[in-house]
């Protein structure tokens, strides 16, 4: 009896951690522009991708001088609304 729901748990397991593995994860990258400034984008990184203050001035700056950032991590239906908020706010952004 203990054997089949060892088995049971493990096949469960196993299934899980296949179904994990076939998610594709993306990012949304930000990209460096000379319009918006510093406050802006990294209100929008709150607002928007969530970001504590910490978390959207470090992405702000890794755009300002690396000229590009990734902000979010995800599933890319999780990914699109918020892309797509930062592109209707004149920041430079797409999924990749």
């Amino acid at each position: 009896m203990e054997n089949n729901i060892f088995f049971t748990k493990e096949k469960t397991r196993e299934s899980f951690e296949i179904a994990e593995q076939e998610v594709e994860m993306h990012e949304i990258l930000l990209f460096n522009d000379d319009v918006n400034t510093f406050d802006f984008v990294i209100d929008s990184l709150i607002h928007i991708c969530e970001h504590t203050m910490e978390q959207a001035e470090q992405c702000t700056y890794l755009v300002h001088y690396k000229g590009k950032c990734a902000v979010k991590t995800g599933e890319y239906d999780e990914l699109k609304p918020k892309c797509t908020s930062l592109l209707e706010r004149g920041l430079n952004a797409e999924i990749v």
